[in-house]
């Protein structure tokens, strides 16, 4: 068989098309993947760039008239200014909502159809509406801010900064400032608490209410649980609380040109009902403090007759005597039957007067408190009123069990205001006592905290926070004739009231002295005009003060105040210039400043001015004025300047400017508005005052 022939001689082996093509085809799509992933990096770049670089700091959320609401992406803040970016309001640090560690996106308006509003989910933690109101009358622009928490977890917390700005109002503290950027509060519920007993509490008076220097107000909604905290020179902070209800924070923020304006209009949004005058005859008596230990009502009698006789013999003119609640306590029980056994309806002369205790000026002492071992509270568990007192049910159907505190070292149930009953039995209990004693000055303590909340009881929903002050002071307006005075004041300045200054250290300190004046502005901002002030040299550690200088500084002021009070009286000294002293600051008060007062009085009542004014008043837009806490003004008309500092007989004094100026009320002499008097003297027996000259 023959061999076959080889058809392809040559020694190059053979290749297919298939091959090659395969082959090409690998390395293509090796270069297409690799271009692929470039391409992908490239993109992500481009978004991180975007995200970081690229993306707007700054975008404007809402725009009114002359002011905008602007996204802080960086700072994670919102930030009101000027639409020309010269000046900033306020810088709100939303803090992510509660979720620091969270990054927050770009925000988008999902209330675009809408101009004035903006809207926007933070995903799992809030929801938030932003609604811009624009008054053109008044020239301020206010922001309506809404958190809605999405679960119940949800804290939610904003944060104003102090940046550039001084801060006022709020609640008072101990060692009261002005501004209150000083200031430092742990988070806490925002709740009047007794300053005596928690000293690191907020006092009164207090409102929702903060006011900036920068013209912002800061308008918190009454109806929600609310903690605030204080951080010295940073910021001050809203916290809602984490409930089932999912509570949201609700608040407004106004802008106006300056910081008098602002406060102005907030006045006029805080006004939903109109202001009442209390007596005004208390302004022209002086009020002395009865200190006694002893332990009968006869007792008080005599007590009573020997103080009269002493201000009587001191030519100190005509005051009013106050009497603790251990004092007031002792002299009803002079009448205890009466009082006890009393049916409604029955005649009042079936009380035996005390006509010399009748023949005094008295002011009284009451409280809510009533003790347990008492036989009122004994004969209301067994009468059906056991609903008289502060209580909370066994059960479902539960009988009531009134709760417990403490009130002035013993354990005691407190009246429940919310039922008609118990006010009644309230206050027949004071017509009786005005006609067995004939006061005519109550003072009611006790009022402060929250029974249940700090005993982490649920309160029902009519005495949640800080409405059992609310409901006093409705209470104490019905005592006819009676002038009242409250220890604790918040929503309640426009009512016919007179409210207590937290008592005093007596020393030179921010929780002595120097605390006067921030104090009275404070009180007077948040429209708590009508004050009883502390004692002259202060009371609060009970004793009589023994520094003569303290006393007579103190005094100065006082004389300038509404109404002058006293603890210590100024014939322990033993010597004429302090007597001296008080009698002439007690007639300067009655001559030159009650009529001052009652002109201002009337302002406020249509207006809402406070009486006492502090320095920006006069000079709104002047950096200078915004910090100066040892000046006021009474009006528009006169300044006081008084020595706060020991062993000092000079004083810097500013001017406020404007066109007017200044005069010195001691020497005629005349200054320009804007003058700084560097170390102006003022003796130990003065006062600098200056009067207002066109």
């Amino acid at each position: 068989m023959p061999h076959a022939r080889n058809r392809n001689p040559s020694p190059i082996p053979e290749v297919t098309w298939d091959t090659g093509l395969k082959e090409i085809n690998e390395t293509w799509k090796g270069a297409i993947a690799c271009l692929g992933v470039a391409v992908f990096f490239v993109m992500t770049i481009g978004i991180i760039y975007w995200q970081v670089v690229d993306q707007p700091n700054k975008n404007w959320i809402l725009k009114g008239t002359f002011s905008g609401l602007i996204w802080e992406r960086r700072t994670h803040s919102l930030v009101i200014q000027t639409l020309t970016e010269e000046k900033t309001y306020v810088e709100i640090d939303v803090g992510n909502v509660g979720n620091p560690d969270a990054d927050v996106p770009f925000v988008r308006n999902l209330c675009w159809l809408n101009k004035t509003e903006f809207c926007y989910t933070w995903d799992s933690v809030a929801e938030v509406k932003i609604s811009l109101e624009v008054n053109e009358d008044t020239e301020t622009e206010c922001y309506s801010m809404t958190w809605a928490p999405v679960h119940c977890h949800v804290e939610l917390k904003d944060c104003f900064s102090m940046a550039n700005v001084s801060w006022y109002g709020g609640a008072s503290v101990r060692g009261q400032t002005w501004p209150i950027n000083d200031q430092n509060a742990t988070m806490q519920p925002f709740v009047v608490s007794d300053l005596r007993d928690t000293p690191s509490g907020f006092g009164s008076a207090l409102e929702r209410y903060f006011l900036g220097s920068s013209g912002v107000t800061v308008l918190v909604s009454p109806d929600i649980p609310l903690q605030i905290g204080v951080d010295s020179q940073q910021q001050f902070c809203l916290q809602s609380l984490p409930s089932m209800e999912r509570v949201p924070l609700q608040y407004t923020v106004c802008v106006a040109h300056n910081v008098k304006a602002a406060h102005q209009e907030a006045m006029q949004q805080l006004s939903e009902h109109g202001r009442e005058l209390p007596s005004m005859k208390t302004l022209w008596l002086p009020f002395w403090k009865l200190l006694t230990y002893v332990d009968s009502g006869p007792k008080v009698e005599r007590e009573l007759k020997t103080f009269s006789n002493r201000l009587r013999r001191h030519q100190l003119g005509e005051g009013v005597i106050s009497l603790n609640e251990h004092s007031t306590t002792l002299l009803s029980d002079m009448d205890h039957d009466y009082l006890n056994t009393r049916k409604r309806g029955m005649s009042k002369r079936l009380t035996r007067d005390l006509p010399l205790v009748k023949l005094l000026n008295i002011s009284i002492t009451m409280s809510p408190f009533l003790g347990v071992g008492t036989t009122q509270f004994h004969t209301s568990l067994t009468d059906g009123t056991e609903a008289y007192w502060l209580s909370l049910p066994s059960g479902p159907q539960g009988q009531l069990i009134p709760v417990m505190s403490q009130w002035q070292g013993k354990f005691c149930v407190k009246l429940n205001l919310t039922n008609p009953g118990a006010v009644s039995w309230f206050l027949d209990r004071v017509e009786s006592l005005q006609a067995h004693l004939g006061m005519e000055y109550i003072m009611l303590e006790g009022s402060e905290g929250n029974l249940f909340e700090e005993q982490a009881l649920r309160p029902p929903e009519a005495l949640g926070g800080d409405k059992y002050i609310e409901l006093l002071a409705d209470v104490a307006t019905r005592m006819g004739d009676i002038t009242t005075i409250m220890t604790a004041g918040t929503r309640s300045s426009h009512k016919p009231l007179f409210v207590k200054m937290t008592p005093l250290q007596s020393d030179w300190s921010s929780l002595g002295l120097r605390a006067i004046i921030p104090s009275l502005l404070h009180h007077t901002l948040l429209g708590y005009n009508f004050l009883i002030p502390d004692a002259v040299g202060g009371s609060l550690s009970g004793y009589l003060v023994t520094d003569e200088e303290l006393f007579i500084r103190w005094l100065e002021i006082a004389a300038f105040l509404p109404v002058m009070s006293f603890h210590t009286p100024p014939w322990v000294y033993g010597d004429d210039q302090v007597l001296n002293l008080t009698r002439t600051y007690i007639m300067k008060h009655q001559r030159d400043v009650v009529p001052l007062i009652e002109e201002c009085a009337e302002e406020w009542q249509m207006t809402g001015n406070p009486i006492y004014r502090p320095m920006w008043w006069l000079s709104p837009n002047d950096p200078m004025t915004f910090t100066i806490d040892d000046q006021f003004l009474i009006g528009d008309e006169v300044l006081v300047a008084p020595v706060v500092e020991k062993g000092a007989v000079q004083r810097d004094i500013y001017l406020p400017d404007g066109d007017f100026q200044w005069q010195d009320s001691r020497n005629g002499q005349v200054f320009d508005g804007g003058t700084f008097l560097q170390d102006y003297p003022v003796p130990l027996e003065e006062v600098a005052v200056f009067l207002r000259r066109s």
